[in-house]
């Protein structure tokens, strides 16, 4: 009879190994996967900002709003 309690107690670990290591490896895969975008997006608004003209500073220094378009007496 203690052969038999032995035998499962070493399959729930087994189980329970392989539920940890699959937990492990998802947890290792979102890390590199947030790390991913992360690089992503600061590199292209480093390209983006590096992209810039002088005009786009001042793109709208000319247009003037109309805010006061159909208000009357």
């Amino acid at each position: 009879m203690p052969t038999e309690v032995d035998a499962l107690t070493a399959a729930e670990e087994s189980g329970e190994s392989t539920a940890l290591r699959l937990l492990g490896w998802f947890s290792v895969g979102m890390a590199v996967a947030a790390l991913g975008i992360f690089v992503g997006r600061e590199l292209r608004s480093r390209y983006k900002f590096n992209r810039r003209t002088p005009y786009d500073f001042y793109s709208n220094a000319g247009e003037r709003p109309t805010s006061e378009f159909g208000v009357g007496i």
